[in-house]
């Protein structure tokens, strides 16, 4: 049988099964663009002091050279998931000769698309299918749309948690199956409310005329007294059409309902030709342009809000992995960088998180059909667009809903998951991060978006020069804090072992590039 969400939350309140939810595990990707003191984007190579992005395990660089890429070990405590994230910016920023790390997800001032160079990763048959998959990118979707940055948000529960939850529902299934199964009713829970997301975080409600770059759009768009464009009501640009966004994905249909059906979706669309991309050739003239011209290059084109994941082993695919060992954790894509906090994410957003996706969990969760699934990405389209419009609708069970309604709603009964983390963890910061949150949905104008539009409407402040102080201010504090959980030691190593060991797999090496994908893509 499954737990109904109220004996679910009856059984975790029980002192023999409430310990059960500690030693979640969380992980952090940060992405910031590594820009000038006057706001423009650096077009230094990456700093050798940061190692090779190719194999270093905490630093690396995402579509371009400039975009650098945080990651943090997984940690089973909210408090040291951000101290890693201070330490690794902290010894980033003390090693990029006097740059910034732009503190937004809306890219700062590029004069042309041109000046973004593809991200580098040396000369094995490995590093240059990761930069010539970005020159894919480029020649799909352009590169401006490739340097938004954003916070992915990697979480698991124990596996106390899941032997409790399969013992209390009587569930004879394998484990690994089993966690996959309830990964994935957490999957459909989040789908259909994961507008809460950008409406709380979203951070983005304002660009810089230059993201444009003279392409059309059907926003309307308003302008700024200092010469920004946004849209009143928005949460989030960077999860709306201008951003991560794929005109050729919106005919695939991945599936949520299972784990099997999620993978043939994905392995469909990584095979399926397209028209538009054909186009575009693949090699030409001894130049590769794009990796294939399927709709997806690889998997990592995806653009989900959410994924499955499993840790994949030396060559493996995502999906080859998650076929082979289950669901191991799921990673929330939907979140802006937070301008307002130095590590682009606060421990009370990591609060929160652990609530929703907990909440998502233990909510039943029946199967999506296509029609709801497609009322899901519709609310969501809304919201980033216009989510504190007072007018605003969402759909819902069949009705509609305002957001304050439908919020309200949610939270109300995140209550009890909220009081459940509590007693798990002899604290009441759950309950507190709840109570801050819901606080957004009685009151818009305390959303991100909201404060970010009020600085520059109102206080009449350029977005840039906001950006850029946020920025100085922040590296300021950082190369001032001591180093918590790593040391200078621990980065500088890193740095010579990542360096030896791209030297190691570029001369391991046995094939042909042209070889290496045609075995690549044959497997």
């Amino acid at each position: 049988m499954t737990l109904s969400f109220k004996q679910a939350i009856d059984a975790f309140n029980m002192d023999q099964h409430g310990t059960a939810l500690q030693g979640i595990g969380r992980g952090i990707e940060r992405e910031g663009l590594r820009v000038l003191p006057e706001g423009k984007l650096s077009k230094q190579r990456h700093f050798p002091a940061l190692g090779a992005s190719l194999t270093h395990p905490n630093i690396t660089t995402d579509y371009a050279e400039g975009l650098l890429e945080f990651i943090t070990p997984v940690s089973f405590n909210a408090e040291e998931s951000i101290a890693q994230l201070q330490d690794i910016q902290k010894y980033t920023l003390s090693n990029i000769e006097g740059e910034l790390i732009w503190p937004a997800s809306m890219p700062c001032f590029v004069n042309n698309e041109d000046d973004i160079e593809l991200a580098y990763y040396g000369e094995s048959n490995i590093g240059k299918m990761k930069t010539v998959y970005r020159q894919g990118l480029k020649n799909r979707y352009g590169s401006m749309m490739q340097v938004i940055a954003g916070i992915h948000f990697n979480f698991s529960f124990p596996e106390s948690f899941w032997q409790t939850l399969k013992s209390l529902e009587n569930n004879q299934d394998d484990m690994q199956d089993y966690v996959s199964a309830k990964y994935f009713s957490l999957l459909r829970n989040y789908k259909r409310f994961c507008w809460l997301i950008p409406y709380l975080y979203g951070s983005s409600p304002a660009i810089c005329p230059s993201f444009l770059q003279g392409k059309e759009t059907s926003l309307p768009f308003k302008k700024s007294e200092t010469g920004y464009l946004y849209l009143e009501y928005a949460t989030s640009l960077r999860m709306s059409d201008l951003g991560y966004t794929n005109s050729e994905q919106s005919s695939l249909r991945i599936c949520y309902n299972n784990l099997e059906d999620y993978i043939a979706g994905v392995q469909e669309a990584i095979s399926l030709d397209s028209n538009k991309f054909q186009k575009l050739g693949v090699k030409v003239d001894g130049e590769y342009r794009q990796l294939n011209t399927n709709v997806l290059q690889i998997e990592n084109e995806l653009y989900a809000p959410i994924r499955p994941k499993q840790v994949a082993r030396s060559g493996e695919k995502p999906s080859e992995a998650l076929k082979s060992r289950g669901v191991e954790y799921i990673e929330v894509r939907a979140l802006d960088v937070n301008p307002f906090a130095e590590t682009g994410i606060t421990q009370e957003q990591i609060n929160f998180l652990d609530i929703f996706l907990t909440f998502c969990v233990l909510k039943e969760s029946p199967t999506l059909t296509c029609e709801e699934q497609n009322i899901c990405e519709e609310n969501m389209d809304k919201v980033v667009v216009s989510g504190r419009d007072p007018s605003l609708t969402l759909k819902y069970l069949g009705g509609e809903l305002s957001v304050k309604e439908f919020g309200s709603q949610l939270f109300e009964e995140m209550i009890e998951v909220a009081a459940i983390l509590d007693k798990a963890y002899g604290t009441e910061k759950y309950s507190k991060a709840l109570a801050f949150e819901r606080e957004k949905i009685i009151d818009p104008s305390k959303t991100p978006s909201a404060l970010l539009l009020a600085v520059i409407n109102e206080q009449k402040t350029s977005l840039t020069r906001f950006t850029l102080d946020n920025a100085q201010s922040f590296k300021e504090a950082a190369i001032k804090r001591d180093y918590q959980v790593f040391n200078e030691d621990y980065f500088k190593e890193q740095a010579k072992l990542s360096l030896k060991k791209q030297q190691e797999i570029e001369q391991s090496d046995t094939v042909s590039f042209d070889e290496f994908l045609t075995n690549y893509f044959a497997s």
